[in-house]
């Protein structure tokens, strides 16, 4: 059989029965469109974290109190754990390493000013905030480089704070209470929005002790060094691990590196985005279970033209060809079809939807054509084998 024959004979017979060509196609379409619409949202949201999470910068290390791993052994055994302090940063500050060095405590409280009221996020921080987190100041300045352990009564608001308790008015001099203690506004803070579900505009700054103070707390939650670019990150860790635990007398302290924290997030995520191609796996499934019975149902329609095929001297290599071709040929339009739809409708979604992040890599977009044609050929091989294996004398009196 010429290839011009072979492709004729295909092409007549997917016209020739419109409904089941259609059906068969938009059985693969729906598969592929899925699959792609959900690891589109799955790497679209891969991909947004990761960028949240790396905005500031990829040269961060922090050091949190207690230690995660103990080989097994109870950290009891050798004592309770120190909590990390204010002179532990200013330690880790002299490191030749270090860019900037910033100690860190968290609490809620209560924020008055200007005869207005709101409880908020408050963050005891040291003075190199803004450079280690490529925060920038609005108004002002930020809070100065005052004696650590006994700074001034200063405070920075966040955009959102701001704009709630002073509105268009500038509130750099003005007298706010943070928990009923009296601070004296120096800076406000560019709007940043939510980073990783935190709202940095709705925030006060104030002097890490003044928080240790205000919270009641002996120990910070956490210390980030910010070290130079271009050294490696073992070797700053190995620094900072040494210092430590000179200074607590063991290793009672975690340290965590932004890539070992871009590592657990990006496995996470390629769990998550699997999972979401999975779901959509599953209507490619059903696609291929129904390429399976269309193409039965054909091959007990047609006996008689595969008889007559056979008698003019068809091979059964030709005629297990020509349906395989059918198989292909339909689940890869299907296949193309499902992709303009999918793409098409990630796109409507987060245009519906713009904080929804979206994003089709063009893998994903190859291995989903690949896949449908992969499962037009599997789907077709029985009903194929069973039209070339039929007795051409038995096939004919169908007629």
């Amino acid at each position: 059989m010429r290839s011009a024959d072979f492709i004729k004979l295909t092409g007549l017979s997917l016209v020739a029965h419109k409904l089941r060509s259609f059906l068969t196609l938009l059985g693969i379409s729906v598969g592929i469109s899925a699959v792609v619409l959900l690891t589109s949202i799955g790497e679209g949201i891969h991909q947004f974290i990761l960028s949240e999470f790396t905005q500031f910068g990829t040269t961060l290390i922090a050091v949190n109190p207690g230690k995660t791993q103990t080989m097994g052994i109870s950290m009891g055994v050798f004592g309770s754990t120190r909590p990390l302090t204010i002179e532990d940063a200013e330690a880790l500050r002299r490191l030749p390493s270090a860019k900037s060095v910033v100690g860190a405590i968290q609490g809620n409280a209560e924020v008055e000013g200007n005869q207005r009221t709101r409880r908020t996020t408050v963050y005891g921080v040291g003075a190199d905030f803004p450079v280690a987190f490529s925060l920038p100041v609005q108004l002002g300045r930020f809070l100065p480089h005052d004696n650590p352990l006994a700074p001034r009564a200063l405070a920075v608001l966040g955009s959102k704070v701001k704009q709630e308790l002073f509105g268009d008015q500038n509130p750099v001099g003005q007298r706010i209470r943070v928990g009923g203690n009296r601070f004296r506004v120096v800076g406000v803070m560019q709007s940043k929005g939510q980073v990783l579900g935190f709202d940095l505009d709705d925030t006060v700054y104030i002097p890490l002790a003044r928080g240790l103070e205000l919270f009641n707390r002996d120990g910070l939650m956490e210390i980030d060094v910010l070290y130079h670019e271009g050294l490696p990150e073992q070797k700053v860790v190995e620094q900072i691990r040494k210092l430590l635990s000179a200074r607590h007398g063991r290793e009672d302290f975690t340290i965590t590196t932004q890539q070992q924290m871009l590592d657990v997030m990006g496995s996470i995520l390629n769990i998550i985005t699997f999972a979401v191609a999975a779901i959509g796996a599953i209507s490619l499934l059903v696609g291929g279970i129904g390429i399976v019975t269309i193409m039965t149902i054909s091959v007990a329609e047609r006996r008689a033209e595969i008889g007559l095929l056979r008698a003019l001297g068809a091979s059964q290599r030709q005629v297990l060809s020509l349906f395989l071709g059918e198989a292909i040929v339909l689940s890869g339009i299907g296949g193309l079809f499902g992709l303009v739809v999918g793409i098409g409708s990630a796109q409507l979604l987060h245009l519906a939807i713009p904080a929804l992040p979206v994003h089709t890599p063009w893998i994903y977009v190859v291995l989903a054509e690949l896949s449908a044609i992969l499962i037009g050929l599997l789907a077709g091989v029985a009903p194929a084998r069973h039209a070339a294996r039929l007795d051409p004398v038995v096939a004919l009196r169908e007629e």
